[in-house]
């Protein structure tokens, strides 16, 4: 079955974003697909927008770079705005909730979008550090075509040496993504598209 799954992410340095692209990259890649990633920082040095292009597909990418997404995500009010170029009629908008606003200002109110409350979530119940790895799971679960387990080795061979400092940290990712996980199975049928790989 033809497959090709093109994410953008963008959010303020710091948020996690070229980590959340860099894992699901290498998750799709040990699960047998052709995957490539791509960063793009802002122009600021210090401060700007960190976008991160997320090719996946059953055929060998030529690029990573696209000019319009299947799946946008925006985690920061500046992200909003700068990811607008790669938004088209079908694109699915993920972004956190507590942006609201800002997306409605930007992309009135026929975007395909899906609000996540991602750093509520890891506030409340977790811890802001994790806030990417919601959102990470989200993505997974929304678009079905890779296995939570997949994404944890993901998790592990990029952080791995973090958890061996801290054990308490792998437990705190896993659940991360376990919850965004459920909360992208939930909302799944907003990316139709992509469930049935």
């Amino acid at each position: 079955m033809d497959f090709n799954l093109k994410i953008a992410l963008a959010g303020e340095g710091g948020q996690g974003v070229q980590a959340a692209a860099e894992i699901i990259t290498e998750a799709s890649y040990r699960a047998g697909f052709q995957a490539l990633y791509i960063p793009n920082f802002g122009v600021e040095q210090r401060g700007g927008v960190s976008v991160a292009f997320v090719q996946i597909s059953r055929e060998p990418v030529s690029a990573p770079k696209f000019t319009t997404g299947d799946i946008v995500v925006a985690l920061s009010t500046r992200a909003v705005e700068r990811v607008r170029q790669y938004v088209g009629e079908k694109t699915l908008l993920v972004y956190e909730g507590g942006l609201e606003d800002d997306v409605r200002r930007v992309y009135g109110e026929k975007q395909r979008r899906l609000a996540v409350p991602a750093l509520f979530i890891a506030q409340e119940e977790m811890h802001p550090r994790v806030f990417n790895v919601i959102i990470l799971g989200v993505l997974v679960g929304i678009t079905g075509f890779l296995k939570v387990e997949d994404v944890e080795q993901a998790l592990e061979r990029q952080l791995g040496h973090k958890f061996a400092q801290d054990p308490n940290l792998r437990e705190l990712n896993y659940r991360a993504l376990a919850r965004g996980y459920d909360i992208g199975r939930q909302k799944q049928g907003v990316s139709s598209k992509h469930t049935n790989v």
